[in-house]
């Protein structure tokens, strides 16, 4: 089974089912010194976890990593760094039902025209459970990213099933608007627009009442990213961008910028006028900027130095607990019904992991930058982990 690895100078492969003893990510291309405890990790993957709320899956995994390699008294070698999380609440029995049959939505039946063999166990290698090495590895590429040029990525949700959120300015909002409400207590739904957060959440309970699921949209912002990232042909950074987000479960769409609302406009309307920017020149050159940002951050297949700016549709949880039609593999009729426990909508849950693939993408690209460009990353990295002001690329 190919198609493991993802990236080229920071690479990531993961290894992994829902059912088995756990996932494992092997991350090549880490630069030395960056500093890095399980600790750092938990944070994210318990963003991701199942369990955190009434409003997702209750399987109860606590996600806990542990570093196998490539780190050395708090600070990362420059070798490869392996982590594992290990699967421990597993219910393989509620899946011995579907052994023969095929779940509307799933893999179940691509995987036996593919391989002629499953791993029927809530999904194989096909579950969102995978994921969990991925947030892990982008927890690495947010701190490579933050130390580099102050990178930041920050997800949310914008939409579930009718109910959209109003967002004026992508780029201003905050890791706590996204995890805390105003009073403090949890946002559970990860919705910044907390009017719209608190009927998404009444959405979500009655699809679950229902035996149902719905679907939404995310919107994932990287600031502070430097212009001239990326590649101008095949290695585009949208490119890039869009392969690391339609590899997760569920994706089913990504736009970045205006993106389909392009298709109405002219193009005197659609253009980003450019414009001389506040601020000291970079490498002899002017700071330049656009005075809108209908390109998403990204032009000709690089980096613009605007925030970049995507959305993601992520569609209803497939497994639902009402009976549908269905076939056995033999092709019979017959009809089924998923037990197990399953997110009634997987909005929430998807922010951290989409947060991890973009993260990811920028870490290599800003590797790959630095490596054609003759310049090192070396005795840049803060000694206190902190990050620096400005996004500019160093001289």
């Amino acid at each position: 089974m190919a198609g493991n690895s993802f990236g080229q100078l920071f690479r990531i492969t993961t290894a992994g089912e829902s059912h088995g003893p756990g996932n494992v990510v092997i991350i090549d291309g880490v630069p030395p010194g960056i500093p890095l405890s399980v600790d750092d990790l938990q944070v994210d993957l318990d963003r991701r976890r199942p369990g955190q709320s009434r409003i997702v899956t209750q399987r109860n995994e606590a996600d806990t990593p542990e570093i196998l390699s490539g780190v050395f008294e708090g600070r990362t070698t420059g070798t490869s760094l392996a982590i594992l999380i290990r699967n421990t609440d597993q219910r393989s029995r509620d899946y011995s039902d579907i052994q023969e049959k095929y779940r509307p939505g799933h893999a179940d039946y691509t995987y036996d025209a593919r391989f002629g063999f499953r791993d029927y166990r809530g999904g194989g290698r096909s579950s969102a459970r995978e994921t969990t090495a991925r947030v892990a590895a982008g927890v690495v590429a947010r701190k490579l990213i933050s130390a580099a040029f102050g990178g930041r990525v920050v997800g949310y949700v914008t939409r579930v099933g009718h109910v959209e959120a109003s967002i004026s300015r992508p780029e201003e909002v905050t890791m706590e608007q996204v995890e805390r409400l105003p009073d403090g207590e949890p946002n559970i739904v990860r919705c910044p627009d907390v009017a719209a957060a608190g009927q998404m959440v009444e959405l979500i309970e009655s699809m679950r009442k229902q035996g149902d699921s719905i679907g939404g949209v995310a919107e994932i912002v990287a600031s502070h990213v430097p212009p001239g990232l990326g590649e101008p042909v095949f290695d585009k950074i949208k490119a890039d961008l869009a392969h690391a987000l339609f590899s997760l479960p569920a994706v089913l769409g990504v736009e970045y910028g205006i993106g389909f609302g392009c298709a109405t406009m002219k193009g005197s309307e659609n253009n980003d006028i450019f414009v001389a920017a506040a601020g000291e020149k970079s490498g002899g050159r002017a700071s330049i900027s656009t005075s809108s940002n209908r390109h998403g951050g990204m032009l000709g297949g690089l980096t613009s130095g605007l925030p970049i700016v995507l959305r993601v549709a992520v569609k209803p949880t497939s497994s639902l607990p009402q009976e549908q039609p269905t076939v056995t593999r033999d092709g019979q009729a017959t009809t089924i019904r998923t037990r197990g426990r399953h997110d009634p909508c997987l909005l929430p849950r998807f922010i951290p992991m989409a947060e991890a693939m973009v993260a990811i993408v920028l870490a290599d690209h800003w590797l790959r930058f630095q490596a054609q460009c003759g310049q090192s990353l070396a005795g840049q990295l803060p000694e206190s982990g902190q990050v620096p002001e400005s996004g500019h690329l160093p001289d």
